[in-house]
């Protein structure tokens, strides 16, 4: 019996104590919960629906959870429940209910933690989404990381997730990018506001490599050279750190091509057509306030110009004409003020604002030796993605990205996640997966086998019990991390995971040593070693991190 299931069973129980009671069963709330105790002594699980009907029933507290408690030990798989404190009730299951839950992973297998719910949602995803003027920085590169994460966390709960990149390759930094190539390409300083660093040389080598005359060209033309070439060679630059990073993408959107095909400027003339847009000081404005903006926004300035704004305007209606109802966008610490300009682009096409979703990421800070790292040789101005793979590798990278909520600032110290020890996350979760393929590979080679017909009551000790209970959370931690956009949540789960199956390790042997005939306890304590590795898999998968066989 997994939580999901045990809920129904304290929602379906406290339903007929009601109705057998005579009392109202409005006052059941819908969202019946059981929750683990922090004292395991306590119960395998624990319910506060007395407390919350209670009143709404017209009963006082305790001797609800009375007849709830009573009701429900009777049910199958309840092998007591008891009233705790001002009315909750301590549930424990009996142990061959509870280890059903090793067979529903057998039997999910890479489906566990897999979900419906989202399957009638079309998600435009959109992240990292870094200007084509120099390599991936760390907080692009925590944005591959969750980007990607959340993508996978998305789709595992049924929703049809579109990765997106989008090229900011037109504007006023496309400009600067030029300048600065040319610049390198004459043996001249950086222009102010331009950039610096190795890799412009380095493009602009590659530039007059390919096309030996392109400085002796008039101008326009040159500077068209050196936009067109140097830009695609960041593009590519980019997509192959990305893709080594293990983060790919669906779709590629240029901003240009909005620009070229008239997007913006038939997005701007429908605004202006519904009155979405109104006319002061010379310029057109969206009402940005609306939404919770401290100011409108010009569309189109003064000069006749379209603003930046203008091309999110015609980004957002190309992805809604596209099919998207859900449209995602993941933007750094600087962006705040995005999220009421873009959910004001939403209200002004007439649809529903929350048809957009603005996660904010903050900082990313590394240490080594207590001292803060700051520069890239290459990058000239800040660590860049590789310079982080280089020094930690994909897998390390990736989970310390991931494991800690967007919401703050992140400060990694680069000799614990190189570290092989338990303090080091991502070494912690993985060496318990490798673990596991260890002792699978013990017990083929010892003829242990998982059984055909499993006795799951044989799993009583209390570090079985634990185990089989954290694995069960796994379906209801990805739901909520798909739910909240946190797939930090699958990480820090995983840890969970490991400490209880390296307890479970310590204090129950698996498999038979020395003469010792093969029993079905053995075969039955390597189904559970089994089904954890399989949930470790499956979690990592999310993660977008390997499982190890060895390590």
């Amino acid at each position: 019996m997994n939580p999901a299931l045990l809920a129904d069973l304290v929602r379906s129980t406290a339903s007929e104590v009601l109705k057998d009671r005579g009392l109202d069963l409005a006052a059941l709330p819908d969202d019946v919960g059981v929750e683990r105790p922090r004292n395991p002594e306590h119960g395998d699980y624990a319910t506060n629906v007395a407390l919350r009907t209670a009143k709404k029933a017209g009963v006082p507290p305790r001797e609800l959870a009375g007849w709830l408690a009573d009701a429900l030990a009777a049910r199958d798989g309840i092998e007591s429940a008891e009233i705790a404190g001002p009315g909750f009730i301590n549930l424990r299951l009996a142990a061959d209910a509870q280890g059903a839950i090793v067979g529903d992973v057998l039997q999910a297998g890479d489906a566990y933690g897999t979900g419906d719910e989202l399957s009638d949602r079309n998600i435009n995803l959109e992240f990292v989404s870094a200007n084509p003027t120099g390599p991936l920085h760390l907080g692009h590169t925590r944005w591959a990381a969750v980007g990607d994460a959340l993508g996978r966390v998305l789709a595992a709960r049924g929703g049809k997730v579109t990765r997106e990149y989008y090229f900011n390759d037109a504007g006023g930094q496309i400009d600067r990018f030029v300048d600065s190539l040319i610049a390198a390409a004459k043996g001249e300083p950086t222009p102010e506001n331009g950039y610096g660093g190795a890799y412009i040389g380095e493009i602009a080598a590659q530039i007059t490599t390919a096309e030996p005359g392109v400085l002796d060209l008039p101008d326009a033309q040159r500077r068209e050279e050196f936009r067109r070439i140097g830009v695609n060679l960041m593009f590519d630059e980019i997509k192959r750190a990305l893709h080594a990073f293990g983060t790919d993408f669906d779709v590629w959107f240029h901003e240009k091509s909005l620009h070229d095909s008239g997007a913006v400027g038939a997005a701007v003339q429908r605004l202006k057509d519904s009155g979405n847009l109104y006319f002061s000081d010379g310029a057109w404005w969206l009402r940005s306030t609306d939404q919770g903006d401290d100011k409108d926004r010009p569309v189109i300035k003064s000069d006749g110009r379209p603003a930046y704004i203008a091309g999110d305007l015609a980004y957002y209606l190309d992805k809604r004409k596209r099919g998207f109802d859900l449209c995602i966008y993941m933007l750094g610490a600087d962006h705040h003020g995005y999220i009421a300009r873009l959910r004001a682009a939403a209200a002004a096409f007439g649809d529903d604002p929350n048809t957009v979703e603005v996660l904010i990421g903050q900082m990313v800070n590394l240490f080594r030796d207590g001292q803060p790292v700051r520069m890239s040789k290459r990058a000239g101005t800040a660590v860049s993605m590789d310079d982080l793979v280089d020094a930690v590798g994909v897998d390390a990278a990736r989970y310390t990205l991931i494991r800690s909520s967007v919401d703050s600032t992140l400060d990694i110290d680069l000799d614990l996640i190189v570290r092989r020890s338990n303090d080091n996350p991502v070494f912690y979760v993985q060496y318990a997966h490798a673990r596991l393929a260890s002792l699978a590979r013990n017990a083929a080679d010892l003829g242990v086998t998982v059984p055909e017909q499993p006795d799951f009551g044989l799993l009583d000790h209390p570090r079985e019990g634990d185990l089989i209970r954290t694995i069960g959370e796994f379906p209801a931690v990805v739901a909520s991390a798909a739910e909240l956009r946190e797939p930090h949540r699958v990480a820090r789960y995983l840890e969970q995971l490991a400490s209880a199956y390296h307890k479970f390790y310590d204090a129950c042997r698996v498999l038979p040593m020395g003469d010792e005939e093969i029993s079905d306890l053995h075969r039955n304590r390597l189904a559970l070693c089994v089904a954890a590795r399989q949930v470790f898999a499956n979690g990592l998968s999310l993660l977008g991190v390997s499982a190890p066989e060895r390590m």
